[in-house]
């Protein structure tokens, strides 16, 4: 699989090695050395994917989101950030981001995620892909990519919105973790990943910002599922 990816890390020696690496696995890589630089490659080249460190000088990977989000722009971004605080990851949730990947990373971590962020933006369309997913007040279109809780519409990133499609197309079902991570990452990332958790967490957020009954429910030691209380 390739495809156009904007590096954007203020750090030249990171930035050029994995421009190199990612160019040798048929990538087509663009770069930026600052968060400026950034939103005007979006708008210029049109990447498939961002891999966005959260540091840099002039504007921080966090406002690029933010500002990307805001514009609607749906690119899929991975953050990489030498933060590793709960915290700080919710923060990246927050600002719009679809992955996150702390520093030092492993590279076939990195090239595994991109992976699975290219997948989901290529679907390969199921004969079922289009219609609408209802779960009690809960409505998806998967076409469209919206959702809404009632007659209130949520806005969702893209890794939260595939999460959500999983977890609704097998409504009533225990999903696993290591089936989850598989589905969402491609890559199953071992149990000391908070990752899925993080994404859990905040996708309850949403759903239930004004008061409404839980869906997403936890089975501990296994996983999760949503079905109506």
């Amino acid at each position: 699989m390739s495809g156009r990816v904007l590096i954007a890390d203020d750090d030249r020696a990171i930035r050029e090695s994995l421009a190199r690496a990612l160019a040798l696995e048929g990538y087509d890589v663009v770069q930026a050395n600052d968060g400026a630089v950034a939103l005007q490659m979006v708008e210029s080249s049109q990447p498939d994917v961002a891999v966005l460190d959260v540091m840099m000088p002039n504007v921080d990977g966090l406002t690029v989101c933010r500002v990307l989000r805001a514009e609607k722009n749906r690119v899929p971004i991975l953050m990489l950030t030498a933060r590793t605080e709960t915290a700080d990851r919710v923060a990246g949730l927050d600002a719009g981001a679809d992955d996150y990947l702390p520093k030092p990373f492993d590279l076939d971590e990195l090239l595994a995620r991109l992976r699975a962020l290219l997948r989901r933006t290529r679907p390969e369309g199921e004969a079922a892909e289009g219609e609408a997913l209802q779960v009690g007040d809960l409505r998806l279109d998967p076409s469209s990519r919206r959702v809404w809780r009632g007659q209130r519409e949520i806005e969702l990133s893209k890794t939260e919105f595939d999460l959500l499609e999983l977890l609704v197309r097998n409504q009533g079902m225990v999903l696993e973790h290591s089936t989850i991570y598989d589905r969402i990452w491609g890559y199953d990332f071992g149990p000391e990943s908070k990752n899925l958790a993080v994404y859990i967490s905040y996708l309850r957020r949403k759903l239930e910002a004004t008061g409404e009954s839980k869906i997403i429910h936890t089975i501990r030691g296994v996983g999760y599922s949503v079905r109506l209380s």
